[in-house]
């Protein structure tokens, strides 16, 4: 008997040659995703993940999403595994009529989750380093190249998963920025260089004994590098509100991922993708306690309030220096 959420998902298993007919199976649900539903599959023959995507995210806002989204984490899974392969996982099948694929299991004792390393101060800024080289060579890699933007017609989706909760929903809350979101979503969404991940978060990253894996690729989009960078970096901002002890060691990270990142770039000058990453930083830390998937750790009126008054200054007095920024924040302006 399988113990499967779904037979149809036992039978894509059997499909996909992971699973034999009649064979036992154990599933076990995976935690910290609100777009998909991932399990720990155990087989009498090996341990992988699958994942499905789901139309309605689990968040309380009424945020939906296309479920093709999944074939395209798969791509860009594929695409990065050519140029950094150790930055991704292993895809060991994927089905299309049912919506899921399967990847190797990344067994926790030897692949930290970095959120949980930050949420617990221990914010590495070589760990930083590795994640933006990464990152950085997976855009340099895939920059300018046709048949890999042909592989991504993703605007919609990104549209749909990321620009409008993170920065259309948050300017419906925010009328006097309003203009400037739109704006920010607008250019963004015209920006094409690169294959962008969308999704480039500490509980997206598994710090593995070859570097750090990305996860969750689902947001896969080829346009502007400069959001995946901004992404990140903005949790390196929210981060010292979580752990206040940590703030200096979390401001290293910022600095250290930044001028990795900025080293890497080829396609275009860097000064050109470090304005547009700190052009788009203000609205996403805006967007992560007024948009539509706020963090679920700052919780205290006083903190979110400090959130918005460093991100509305930054929205209506532009800059082009990502330093500009850090230091706005550790010295409190407003």
């Amino acid at each position: 008997m399988h113990d499967a959420p779904d037979p149809a998902i036992a039978r894509a298993l059997e499909r996909l040659g992971l699973l034999r007919p009649g064979e036992s199976l154990r599933f076990t649900p995976l935690t910290g995703g609100v777009s998909s539903d991932i399990w720990r599959v155990e087989t009498q023959a090996r341990t992988f993940c699958v994942k499905r995507a789901l139309s309605k995210l689990k968040v309380q806002a009424d945020w939906r999403a296309p479920v093709e989204r999944n074939r395209y984490e798969v791509a860009y899974f594929r695409t990065a595994a050519e140029l950094v392969p150790s930055a991704v996982p292993r895809i060991l099948g994927e089905d299309a009529d049912s919506g899921l694929f399967a990847m190797a299991w990344l067994d926790p004792s030897d692949h930290r989750l970095w959120k949980t390393e930050l949420r617990d101060g221990r914010a590495d800024p070589a760990d930083a380093e590795r994640v933006g080289s990464a990152l950085v060579r997976i855009h340099a890699g895939t920059a300018g190249r046709a048949e890999v933007t042909e592989r991504f017609p993703t605007d919609a989706i990104f549209h749909a998963i990321r620009l409008e909760p993170y920065l259309e929903a948050t300017a419906g809350r925010h009328p006097d920025l309003a203009e400037r979101l739109h704006a920010l979503a607008r250019v963004t969404a015209a920006t094409k260089r690169a294959l962008v991940h969308g999704d480039v978060s500490p509980k997206n990253i598994l710090l593995g004994p070859d570097g750090p894996v990305l996860l969750d690729a689902e947001c896969a989009w080829y346009g502007d590098p400069a959001f995946d960078l901004a992404f990140c970096l903005n949790h390196m901002l929210l981060k010292g509100l979580w752990n206040p002890a940590a703030r200096p060691a979390f401001m290293a990270c910022f600095r250290a991922l930044a001028a990795v990142y900025r080293a890497g770039v080829t396609w275009e000058p860097p000064a050109a993708v470090e304005a547009r990453v700190a052009h788009l930083l203000p609205g996403l830390f805006l967007g992560r306690v007024d948009g539509k998937s706020p963090v679920e750790y700052v919780t205290r009126e006083a903190d979110k309030d400090r959130v918005r008054r460093v991100a509305s200054r930054f929205l209506r007095e532009p800059v082009e220096r990502l330093e500009d920024i850090a230091s706005a924040w550790e010295e409190g302006e407003s």
